[in-house]
Formats: structure tokens, sequence, C-alpha cells
């Protein structure tokens, strides 16, 4: 009975130290911008790569924001560090990576990424 009772403990203990992680890229256009650029023409060049980071931690499945408001804080944040205003920049092949990790239920972190590519019009 003890043997049970141990081997039970010990299986739970090392049960409740597991983890997992999930990953996700949304290389789909999820966003709805109503701007429209044909880029088949050589007017542009390629400036930079920007990213935006947003995360939320949860305990017992509680805390954080919901997924859409990691992803527009994310997004915010990318766009941010474009520095797009008063010039003839635009933001092009935008992704989405969702990164979910969790400690035995009871801990979880939710990290997005938004990334992009900056072009600017030469013409």
């Amino acid at each position: 009975m003890k043997k049970a009772l141990l081997f039970f403990t010990l299986f739970a203990a090392l049960f409740g130290m597991t983890s997992c992680s999930v990953h996700d890229g949304m290389t789909r256009n999820l966003n709805q911008n109503s701007t429209n650029v044909i880029l088949q023409d050589n007017n542009y060049t390629i400036v930079q790569k920007v990213r935006g980071e947003s995360e939320a931690d949860y305990f017992f499945y509680f805390g954080g924001f919901r997924k859409k408001g990691l992803i527009e804080e994310a997004r915010a944040n990318m766009l941010e560090n474009a520095n797009l205003v008063g010039s003839s920049k635009a933001v092009i092949n935008e992704t989405v990576e969702v990164s979910l990790s969790t400690i035995g239920g009871i801990y979880s972190n939710v990290k997005v990424i938004v990334s992009g590519y900056v072009i600017e019009f030469t013409e």
C-alpha cells in the first residue's frame, strides 16, 4: 500500500511539473486594411524588417488579455517601430506568430509577435 501511495504521489508530482508549448504562424491576411498597393513595378526599396511583441500571463486560466487584444497591441508596437508617419512607406508581408506555453495547467504564457517589411516608394 505504501509503495502504491508513493508511486501515485511521485507520478502526480512529475505530471504537475510537465509543460507544453504550441506555436502558430498566421501568414493569412487577417487584417482589414483598406489600402491596396500593387507592387509589380520596380518603384520601391525594402528599407527594414520591423516587429512588435505582446504577451500575457495566466494563472489557472485567469488574467492577461484576450487573443485579439494581444495581436492589436503587437501590431501597434510594430507600426510604431516602422516610423511610417510623414513618408511614403508601407508595411508588407505581415506575419502574426502566436506562442502558447503552459506548465501543468497552472501557469500559461501567451506571446504574440507581428512582423513585416517596410518598403519605401521611390517614385
